[in-house]
């Protein structure tokens, strides 16, 4: 990944800080269920478009997510496959392919609820979801809607 030496930044990093003002403009004058719709058919979108093991990861997220925190509400956020409570992002999926890292990664923001102690991880790479990892996933996400 080459950086603009102006900037600073990668075209995938300039690429990535204005997708949210896109996602935005595609949402303008839209409300109510028909944004939830058209966000959830954005997410589908971004799963879509990945390939290989991002894409794997990313579709078996989403039917645990669906299963496990079905209040929360797919959407875009940066273009990851994202979902959210009260239009905030509490899981996202960041693909490998985004800025070409060796690995996609399952994310949790500061809104899910996987508080433990003085530290504890929000990000965690995944290869391939495998029955272990599903699990742990499930337990995850769960673990991160609780009240």
């Amino acid at each position: 990944m080459t950086k603009d030496t102006k900037s600073g930044f990668s075209d995938a990093e300039r690429a990535a800080m204005q997708q949210p003002a896109e996602e935005l403009k595609s949402m303008k004058g839209v409300k109510g269920v028909a944004k939830r719709q058209r966000e959830f058919q954005a997410c589908l979108d971004a799963i879509a478009e990945l390939a290989g093991s991002d894409r794997q990861v990313a579709e078996r997220f989403h039917v645990i997510v669906s299963e496990e925190a079905p209040d929360l509400e797919p959407k875009t956020w940066y273009g990851f496959p994202s979902y959210a409570s009260d239009g905030e992002v509490v899981l996202f999926v960041q693909p490998a392919a985004k800025f070409g890292t060796r690995y996609a990664t399952v994310n949790f923001s500061e809104k899910a609820n996987v508080d433990d102690g003085e530290w504890w991880p929000i990000s965690y790479a995944v290869l391939e979801v495998t029955d272990a990892v599903e699990q742990q996933l499930r337990a995850l996400v769960r673990k991160a809607v609780a009240s």
